[in-house]
């Protein structure tokens, strides 16, 4: 499914660190895709938001049209005619890509027993959460390779990418494949394209569900306290982390996965 959602325009804070660039944010209508395409705006990047939920997108939208320059595409990064249509749209709209960002992805970890796993449900994870960036990719690459200062990729993998629970094997397989496909394509790209890899751990996302749907996160203490940092994570821990993969200050990193998740994943645990 493709197609033009709308454009809305405004005037926003600028920043030092984006401004002037033009970024397309997939999965963009809620959760950390909704608060990395508001960071960007804040840092004064124009932004198409895209996102297959047409409803979340004109919501996240119209939330942050003072912001910025934005744009709203209706994308599904599993299908190459949808994602070629959007990359054309995006850069014809916005004038040119600096920033592709491939957050879009089914959350959903659990599959159930790896024998009872259909294929169908296996390919459809895959189809999303990894053929999917690398479909945007594709198809932002000769923008991308135009950039002033050289382009940017972002991906948005899993902490689940270097641990696992058990039942999640089509997830797990789906957010490694993308961290190795990010290293493969900062060799293939680079110079001229930075790729980057973000692995978030236990991100509470209610702030940036649609406005109709948020509610307050149940959390316990607990659930902080395991953390080494001292709480579950923020959306805009990633977005900022993001940010700052996508300007001049992160020149010199590419093909590298950065897992934020407030130290879990070196926390050693023993049943006692």
């Amino acid at each position: 499914m493709g197609g033009r959602a709308g454009i809305e325009r405004g005037e926003g804070v600028q920043p030092a660190g984006q401004a002037g660039r033009c970024a397309l944010v997939t999965g963009a209508g809620r959760g950390i895709g909704r608060a990395i395409a508001r960071r960007l705006l804040e840092g004064g990047a124009a932004v198409c938001l895209a996102d297959r939920d047409q409803d979340a997108l004109a919501d996240a939208a119209d939330e942050y049209r003072a912001l910025g320059r934005l744009i709203t595409e209706v994308i599904d990064v599993s299908r190459e005619d949808s994602v070629a249509a959007c990359v054309a749209r995006a850069a014809r709209a916005l004038g040119g890509l600096h920033v592709a960002v491939n957050n879009a992805g089914l959350a959903r970890a659990e599959s159930g027993p790896v024998e009872r796993l259909a294929e169908a449900d296996w390919r459809r994870v895959l189809d999303t959460n990894l053929t999917g960036p690398f479909l945007v990719v594709k198809h932002a690459v000769p923008h991308l390779r135009r950039a002033p200062g050289g382009g940017v990729v972002i991906n948005i993998a899993s902490s689940r990418a270097v641990q696992s629970e058990p039942d999640t094997e089509a997830y797990v397989a789906s957010k490694g494949g993308l961290v190795s496909l990010t290293h493969a394509l900062a060799i293939s790209l680079g110079p001229a394209v930075r790729v980057h890899c973000v692995s978030p751990g236990w991100i509470d996302t209610s702030d940036f569900a649609p406005r109709a749907e948020r509610r307050p996160a149940r959390l316990r203490q607990k659930d902080h306290a395991q953390h080494p940092v001292g709480r579950v994570g923020r959306p805009e821990d990633v977005a900022g982390l993001c940010a700052w993969l996508a300007s001049d200050d992160a020149g010199f990193a590419t093909g590298q996965n950065y897992v934020i998740d407030g130290g879990m994943t070196r926390k050693m645990i023993y049943e006692e």
